[in-house]
């Protein structure tokens, strides 16, 4: 799998794990040099509190484009610091 935005792949992977239709990348997949903190944070139920980060390609910004779980509840602990994407990014094979 490739996350694509830009043009620029941001992540590839051949292991990613699918959780209610998204692909979460492993975090050593990830050009996070593509990417910088966001203040966001939101909250799943059963998942627990994300973290975002913001896209940056080519002074371009894409806020809050990527999101993961640094410290997941236990029934999602297969994805802690996982990171996927939304925001236009695209998730292609």
């Amino acid at each position: 799998m490739k996350a694509i935005w830009q043009n620029e792949v941001i992540a590839e992977s051949d292991s990613t794990v699918v959780v209610e239709n998204n692909h979460y990348f492993p975090p050593t997949s990830v050009k996070t040099a593509l990417l910088s903190p966001s203040k966001t944070h939101t909250f799943c139920p059963w998942k627990g509190e994300a973290s975002y980060y913001d896209v940056n390609i080519n002074g371009k910004v894409n806020r809050d484009a990527a999101w993961y779980y640094p410290d997941p509840k236990e029934a999602a602990a297969n994805i802690r610091g996982y990171i996927a994407f939304w925001k236009g990014v695209e998730v292609v094979k």
